[in-house]
């Protein structure tokens, strides 16, 4: 498999590392040998023709040098040339995530899909504004469009829907699907602390970021939530389809209500089917013992199918951070392959 990687931040940096830790295994269990040809960022990249000596990358990028330092870094070394030249059979695009325009992210997949090379991605913007139209791209040019890093990482929320449950219709999908609300409010529970003193934690452990909005404000919730519907539940929702509402608002108080009553709340994620349309919503809800994601605790993560024939399914982990993130891009590489 020939590569062509876009965007080299942490996700990037760490999919190299990844490579070089996993060549063997993959080459073994998989017969797949990975090639990156092309490392490229907004203002130039590396290129190698026979495939970039990634230990050799690898020991570089742990020295704390950047790529623009690398002796085969090229300035204005462009998308458009990696298409033209037509030596990579599949893009990774990491580009930054940008949920209005879904650029320049948007370009990168649907001009990769039209030109017949296979897209793994993590960006989730393309796929939340344009996932069908860039799915019918790729089935008319018998090329794969892989999404499974965009919702929850490591958590195979978008595959199982896709293989786990093939056969079957699913009704509802529900998911506690944002590692840092999840933890703010399980430090809440288990600790009894503010929402500020929980949140101001999370800041420090590195959990949560400096401008947590997208997050604690339901907004990357709703956004994954957009993602599973649209791909497993043959929907054609928008963010502005659904009613969001976030984590800022909850109280302790109202935490521990929810303890005495053995209850948790929980920042949920649904979509389901109603009166032949599909509904959406984002908001805190208070769970009992017996519901399948009662369990999912600080950083994990966990999505719940209902379905027709198979009854109810639940797939609950996946560690959160830029290696696991790195890893879910391996494993759809893994799978196109498979399913050649």
């Amino acid at each position: 498999m020939d590569i062509g990687l876009i965007g080299f931040g942490g996700i990037g940096q760490a999919f190299v590392k990844l490579l070089v830790e996993k060549k063997k295994y993959i080459f073994e269990k998989y017969n797949l040998d990975l090639k990156v040809k092309y490392i490229l960022k907004s203002d130039g990249g590396i290129y190698e023709s026979n495939g970039i000596d990634l230990e050799e990358l690898a020991e570089f990028i742990n020295k704390k040098k950047s790529i623009k330092e690398h002796i085969l870094w090229k300035e204005n070394l462009k998308f458009e040339e990696m298409i033209q030249n037509n030596d990579v059979d599949t893009l990774v695009e990491l580009t930054s995530t940008n949920i209005e325009t879904g650029e320049p992210g948007l370009t990168h997949i649907k001009t990769a899909l039209e030109s017949g090379i296979n897209v793994v991605t993590g960006n989730k913007g393309p796929i939340i504004l344009k996932y069908k139209e860039l799915k019918e791209i790729a089935d008319k040019n018998s090329v794969k469009l892989k999404v499974g890093c965009t919702t929850g990482g490591a958590l195979p929320s978008i595959n199982g829907g896709l293989y786990d449950v093939a056969g079957s219709e699913i009704q509802a999908i529900e998911g506690i699907l944002n590692g840092t609300t999840n933890y703010i409010l399980s430090k809440m529970s288990m600790e009894e602390v503010s929402y500020e003193e929980a949140l101001a934690q999370a800041q420090k452990d590195g959990i949560a970021e400096a401008n947590p909005s997208l997050d604690v404000l339901g907004y990357d919730t709703a956004c994954k939530i957009v993602i599973l519907a649209n791909v497993l539940m043959d929907a054609n929702i928008k963010l502005e389809d659904i009613e969001v509402k976030g984590i800022t608002e909850v109280k302790l108080d109202t935490i521990k209500e929810s303890k005495k009553e053995n209850e948790k709340l929980k920042l949920i994620g649904r979509v389901y089917r109603e009166d032949n349309m599909v509904k959406a919503y984002v908001r805190p809800i208070k769970i009992k013992e017996d519901h399948p994601l009662y369990f999912v605790d600080y950083k994990n993560k966990g999505v719940f199918f209902k379905t027709d024939s198979l009854g109810d399914i639940s797939i609950i982990g996946g560690a959160s951070g830029t290696r696991n993130a790195a890893a879910s891009i391996l494993r759809d590489l893994v799978l196109v392959k498979s399913l050649e």
